[in-house]
């Protein structure tokens, strides 16, 4: 059954989307699909930082479009006033796609269309046809997904704080995902909560030496541990 949204434009339909995903990483599944992509095109911009799990699922399918594109189908969404996307979601844009658009529009402006093409706009045409070929191909980089356990000093310690602290951990390739408390004993619970990184770029390691064990967020966090680790 297809999700449906409406007013992504407003405050109040972004509000009901960061609802929305209180419990979900995407917007439908367990993967990055064109329904995510949908929903992300249909944001004027990037989401005010109180919208807390609104901008942590918009950096992620952010990051994935530059990095590897997104090729899952999906399940389907509707949003009121807005098409969904086709198939131009397969492949992650350049930087320089809008910029090059934006210039080809210039330039046709002045070609003939009814004449002969010249030498040296065939040059032109091929030398943009093997950068679009180049830019396709471009590698993608290894993935993995983790499971963390990250727990607190005592009971008394306020794991809707922790939470923040660490979801408020921000690197590149770094991707914060669901997340639930489990309970540990004598009335201590433990945060759970998975996370995607780029390998090339994040270390679980240094991830949690360098980031989720120090001042300030270790006046929550007493220490982590990766219950999971997958190869994506």
């Amino acid at each position: 059954m297809a999700v449906a949204f409406h007013g992504l434009n407003t405050p109040a339909g972004l509000k009901k989307l960061d609802e929305y995903l209180i419990t979900r990483s995407y917007i439908t599944g367990y993967q990055a699909s064109k329904d995510d992509i949908t929903v992300y095109s249909a944001i004027p911009g990037a989401p005010s930082s109180d919208l807390v799990n609104v901008t942590r699922w918009f950096k992620h399918i952010d990051a994935l479009l530059r990095i590897s594109g997104v090729t899952g189908e999906g399940s389907g969404v509707t949003i009121e006033g807005f098409a969904p996307v086709a198939e131009a979601v397969a492949t992650p844009p350049t930087g320089d796609t809008k910029a090059a658009a934006a210039a080809d529009d210039e330039d046709d402006d002045d070609v003939d269309l009814f004449g002969e093409e010249t030498e040296e706009e065939k040059k032109a045409a091929e030398e943009r046809a093997a950068s679009v070929k180049a830019s396709s191909k471009k590698k993608e980089s290894g993935k993995s997904s983790v499971l963390m356990d990250v727990k607190p000093w005592d009971d008394e310690t306020d794991m809707k704080k922790l939470e923040e602290a660490v979801r408020g951990v921000e690197m590149e390739g770094l991707f914060w995902g669901a997340s639930k408390l489990v309970a540990v004993g004598y009335g201590i619970k433990k945060l759970q909560i998975m996370l995607t990184i780029v390998d090339d770029l994040v270390s679980v390691d240094t991830l949690i030496e360098e980031r989720l064990t120090v001042e300030p967020i270790n006046e929550y966090v007493q220490s982590c541990d990766i219950v999971a680790f997958n190869k994506i």
